[in-house]
């Protein structure tokens, strides 16, 4: 199957219209054509940025010598993702600052970031592309605030800015004196990024090798170049073998991945849900889902496992049995940590082949500023009314409370549940959207719900926190294939914090962000339901939600 699109790939001369930035191998349409040929910098984004690692470098012993113990990465999606993973896959290192990440307005969130952080140490970076996203300027705002009630000097010296030319950030990075912008080659998307200022800056301000990293890159940019055959080229042959899945059925990517590069997950979730789902088509990404027994899984799953080769013996028995049991398989092993530099460039590649041959545009996301128009005007209807609106509870009990949108009242919550998931179809998959508490044990019991429904349902379940997802699988939600099924889990927040500047606050924009994309999916007509867990953000009301959940739907 994969061999047969190869050739018509071939035929199309797909490698040699890539790199001559030839738009039609996505779109007809002679606007959309334009705007990608201004998104396709990313091509050969690590070969320019590896003549700037010395510079990296350079900027990095300069801030290390400031003796900064901690170094705080502002941002949304493409701007946290990469450094995200980094962080993770190579660890802290001796005698430089370590990184300390925040995407989410959580409340909760955002005091944990400021209790990690020694603040008058702390170089803190601002990391936005269009230079006026709203969660990052927020966390700009407080974290300004923060500096300045302590600050006898130039408070704007412990900031840096990351962001495209000409922007509102760059603007106010020289206005209020931050001690370096990054400008960013614009023709590179946000969630093509990950080898570029914004992925590899926080990299090397916490000492991580960067010139190792761009260097595997950089090869991996000569495997993909239009005199390699097309079998030969490792993005082109993965899109392809995903592109033919997909087309067969199977369309739930399935990541499975050794322990040392389990991040990887959550920058290649964002790039395949934003980059492909569109126009009702798309992969979905199936990222941390515990590995089950083959019996659990239907037949709309494809298994890609990547492994670092000193770690890969352990997943062998369990792939291995997925294989016998006739799931599709698609193995890659990592040398060492410094060939996440190949992988990034290898998916980016893969990404751009499947949007070709599904023909969507990998290089928009035109769903995803729905969710943010319709929070825009929630906040600004609360600017003079101080609330914001909800929706009606269906059925309350203990505690928990149901809305559907529909106006329906089940006996029981339990009963409420039941009739949504009753929607549910062969080759459906099941959303949980999270605003809740970015915290370990939430992240666990999270884990243990989405085990449980896959188990009872044979659905692949994923999870996003909220409203970090919106940057993520937020415009497959509203914009892919119509085989979702949504539950958005919401609870009271037990602290909040002021936005400087803004009449609401944290909990306000967050709960906004959320009500935003409940109103949206609606529009797109999704199957969508709200669970409040009520005033305690808590665990155990999480899994009072998980036993109502379990006993609404029959096994399988």
């Amino acid at each position: 199957m994969a061999s047969e699109t190869l050739r018509t790939l071939e035929d199309r001369g797909f490698v040699e219209s890539l790199w001559i930035k030839d738009a039609s191998l996505w779109t007809d349409d002679g606007h959309q054509q334009a705007l990608i040929r201004n998104r396709l910098g990313w091509l050969t984004s690590p070969t320019l940025m590896r003549q700037h690692a010395d510079d990296l470098k350079e900027f990095a012993d300069e801030v290390r010598r400031s003796h900064y113990t901690h170094i705080l990465l502002l941002g949304m999606g493409g701007a946290t993702l990469c450094p995200e993973v980094l962080s993770f896959t190579f660890g802290p290192k001796m005698g430089f600052p370590d990184l300390v990440m925040l995407d989410s307005t959580d409340p909760a969130a955002v005091k944990a970031a400021l209790g990690k952080i020694n603040l008058p140490r702390t170089l803190i970076v601002v990391s936005s592309k269009s230079g006026l996203t709203a969660e990052t300027m927020a966390f700009y705002a407080f974290f300004r605030e923060q500096i300045e009630k302590g600050s006898r000097g130039k408070p704007g010296l412990q900031f840096v800015g990351i962001t495209d030319g000409g922007t509102p950030l760059e603007k106010l990075a020289k206005s209020q004196g931050f001690r370096k912008v990054f400008l960013n080659p614009p023709t590179i998307g946000g969630r093509y990024s990950a080898l570029s200022y914004f992925g590899l800056l926080p990299a090397a301000l916490v000492g991580m090798d960067v010139a190792g990293i761009l260097d595997r890159a950089v090869a991996a940019v000569e495997e993909a170049g239009d005199g390699v055959p097309i079998r030969d080229n490792p993005g082109v042959v993965l899109g392809a073998k995903l592109a033919s899945l997909a087309k067969a059925g199977r369309d739930k990517v399935t990541f499975v991945f050794s322990p040392g590069i389990a991040p990887f997950g959550i920058w290649v979730e964002q790039l395949l849900a934003e980059s492909l789902g569109k126009n009702g088509r798309g992969l979905i990404p199936v990222d941390g889902e515990p590995l089950g027994a083959p019996a659990v899984y239907g037949p709309d799953r494809v298994f890609v496992a990547m492994t670092l080769a000193d770690e890969a013996v352990a997943l062998e028995s369990p792939l291995a049995a997925l294989e016998e049991a006739g799931h599709p398989v698609i193995k890659i092993r990592l040398r060492d940590p410094l060939d996440i530099g190949t992988e990034l460039y290898r998916w980016e590649i893969a990404t751009a082949t499947i949007g070709a041959l599904l023909q969507v545009n990998p290089f928009d996301e035109p769903n995803v500023q729905e969710s943010k128009d319709i929070t825009a005007k929630l906040l600004t209807a609360y600017r003079t009314s101080r609330r914001l609106p909800e929706w009606a509870v269906d059925r309350e009990e203990d505690g928990i409370a149901l809305m559907t949108g529909a106006g329906t009242k089940p006996l029981t919550v339990s009963e409420g549940l039941g009739a949504h998931m009753a929607l549910a179809k062969p080759g459906d998959y099941l959303a949980f959207q999270a605003y809740l508490s970015p915290k370990p044990e939430m992240a666990e019991a999270l884990q243990e719900l989405r085990r449980m429904m896959r188990d009872k349902t044979k659905l692949a379940v994923t999870v996003g926190m909220g409203p970090r997802y919106l940057h993520s699988t937020g415009q497959l939600h509203k914009g892919g294939p119509p085989n979702g099924l949504f539950i958005q889990l919401t609870a009271d927040d037990a602290h909040d914090l002021a936005i400087p500047g803004e009449p609401y606050s944290f909990a306000v924009l967050k709960n906004a962000q959320a009500l935003g994309d409940l109103q949206a999916l609606r529009n797109k007509g999704r199957r969508v339901i709200r669970v409040h867990l009520g005033s305690k953000d808590s665990v155990e009301t999480l899994k009072k939600f998980a036993a109502m959940l379990a006993r609404s739907v029959p096994a399988h």
